[in-house]
Parts: C-alpha cells; sequence; structure tokens
C-alpha cells in the first residue's frame, strides 16, 4: 500500500471513493455469469453438478449479502459447499483459512502461497483466477459499459473532490475499462485487489489528510459499506437493478448533501437501511 499511494497527494477537501464491477460499470453479473462460474468446472472436475454450481457462485457473488466478495473469498465458500456436498476438495480448510488471514487476496498473492506450501489447491485457484482474467480480457468491448449517468456524476464530483476508484477486481482490467469508457479523466488514483482490502484502502487514503466526515464511499455490496463503515465514512449505495437511478440521483442528493456537511445521521441510515432492503 505505501508503494502505490506514495505519489498520492491530497488536493481538494473531499473525497469520493468509487467501486468498479456492478457500481460504475455493467459488467458484474456478465463477468460472474459467463466467466468466473464456468472456469471453476474444468479446474476442479465439477461437470456432473455444473449447473448447481454455477447458480450457487452467482447466488454468492450477485444476489445475496456477499455480493461483490473478494473473488478468492468467493471460492473458498463455494470450494467448501462443493467439498461438504459434491466431492472432497483437498486441503481447502488451508485455503479457507488464508483467505480469512492473508492482508492482501490477489493472483500474486495466493502465488506466494503455493510456492511456500506446495499444496494444489493454491496452484489451482491461481490457474482458475487467471483463466477468468483471460475470459474477461476476451469478452466484447459493448459487454463492458459504464451505467448511464455515471459519466455525469464523476465529472461532477471531481469538481470538487478527489476521486479515487476502491475496487476488489484485476487493478489491468479496470483501468482499461476505465478508460475506454472515458472515465479516468475525472479519476485521480486506482486501488484494486492488488492495494489490499477496500477497507485498508480507505484508510490509507483517509492518511493523506481527508476528514472522514468528508469522504463518501459509493458502492454496491455489503463490502463496501463495511468499509466505509470501518473507517467511519460516508455510504452512498448504487442499488442493484436501479444503478441508473442510483447515478442520476448521486450529484443533486448525495453530493450536495456531503458538500454541506448534511450527510450524516437520517440521511445515512436511510441510504443504507435502502441498500440493504434492496438486497434481501
Amino acid at each position: 500500500m505505501p508503494d502505490i499511494l506514495e505519489g498520492y497527494r491530497k488536493q481538494k477537501e473531499y473525497l469520493i471513493c468509487v467501486d468498479s464491477d456492478g457500481c460504475a460499470m455493467d459488467t458484474m453479473d456478465s463477468k460472474h455469469i459467463t466467466c468466473f462460474g464456468p472456469c471453476l468446472i474444468p479446474v476442479w472436475g465439477l461437470s456432473p453438478w455444473e449447473q448447481k454450481i454455477r447458480r450457487r457462485w452467482d447466488e454468492i457473488n450477485l444476489y445475496t449479502m456477499t455480493r461483490g466478495i473478494n473473488r478468492f473469498k468467493g471460492l473458498a465458500m463455494i470450494l467448501a459447499e462443493i467439498n461438504r456436498t459434491y466431492k472432497a476438495v483437498p486441503d481447502v480448510d488451508a485455503f479457507v483459512r488464508w483467505t480469512g488471514e492473508a492482508p492482501e487476496l490477489s493472483n500474486q498473492a495466493v502465488k506466494a502461497q503455493w510456492e511456500l506450501t506446495g499444496k494444489e489447491i493454491f496452484r489451482q485457484a491461481l490457474e482458475w483466477s487467471e483463466e477468468v482474467n483471460r475470459k474477461i480480457g476476451a469478452m466484447p468491448e459493448e459487454a463492458k459499459c459504464a451505467f448511464d449517468g455515471v459519466r455525469e456524476a464523476l465529472k461532477a464530483a471531481h469538481e470538487t473532490a478527489d476521486v479515487a476508484v476502491v475496487s476488489s477486481a484485476n487493478k489491468k482490467a479496470v483501468e482499461e475499462e476505465w478508460q475506454r469508457q472515458g472515465l479516468m479523466e475525472y479519476v485521480d488514483v486506482v486501488l484494486s485487489q492488488d492495494a489490499g482490502s477496500k477497507s485498508a484502502c480507505i484508510n490509507a487514503l483517509l492518511k493523506k489528510g481527508y476528514c472522514p466526515d468528508h469522504v463518501l464511499m459509493v458502492g454496491d455490496a455489503p463490502g463496501d459499506c463495511e468499509a466505509a463503515a470501518d473507517n467511519g465514512v460516508y455510504y452512498y449505495p448504487i442499488l442493484v437493478k436501479h444503478e441508473e437511478m442510483s447515478w442520476r440521483r448521486f450529484p443533486a442528493e448525495a453530493l450536495k448533501r456531503l458538500v454541506r456537511g448534511e450527510y450524516g445521521g437520517a440521511w445515512q441510515e436511510q441510504m443504507v437501511r435502502a441498500f440493504r432492503d434492496n438486497l434481501s
């Protein structure tokens, strides 16, 4: 984290942190349904149960309160279920334990753990993750679009605030997708899975001199809300299936309230309640 933020300097009094997949970019469903889930099957030999396992992957990662979970944490969850329900997964307990303790969950980190332990499950996890990245990279450009309203919202935000992408996705993919959509001109820094957890990223940004009540995390998943709460900063939800509406409301409601010092209290509670109700 120090290296990633070494050259970053606070320029404005306010900071907007924005998640990428499923929040700014309309890519989350397609990536999980066509890349993440399908890539599980050949690596662990799951063909007899493919449809059930893919459906369960989508539930974990898209439609429940674990939406937006780090890919390796999601993998640990489903491998533990596969081990209990369908077939033995050697060393699954070691993998689950690692995902709960490791300070960084990325391809580099899982490769290092494989080299350290020699356990096959870490090699398989790396193979799966690299194939996911390859398939995502091969997705057609038209499948990697920003939600309507994102560009206008980020442009408005950048006039009064620094803007940081805080994502658990692959950094190269995030930067390419945001560049292609013309969003990077409104971004000051990109922090992704190699920078640590979202909570750690926000914490590091706060150390650049922002007041917590001048910081807003924009996200679509419980992990985004938790990362904001961990650091005592505000949260604005992009509601699943109502993304465009959420972004259209952002400049006139969320951003304006943040700058006026009116975001906390009842308004924040209302936003969090709407977010949880929408995923329940």
